[in-house]
């Protein structure tokens, strides 16, 4: 049972990216480094709801 999810910037606070994850196996909040082409580096971004 996948579910898709938003992945947000942590410096702009802009949705970027969209993705889906396994609900049952990956519990917690997913992060990951991606390019965001608003603040144009490489950036952590979080996951959101």
């Amino acid at each position: 049972m996948r579910e898709i999810i938003t992945m947000v910037c942590s410096e702009c606070k802009r949705k970027n990216y969209m993705t889906t994850k396994n609900k049952k196996k990956q519990t917690n909040k997913l992060e990951l480094k991606k390019y965001c082409k608003f603040c144009k580096k490489h950036t952590l971004h979080k996951e959101a709801k």
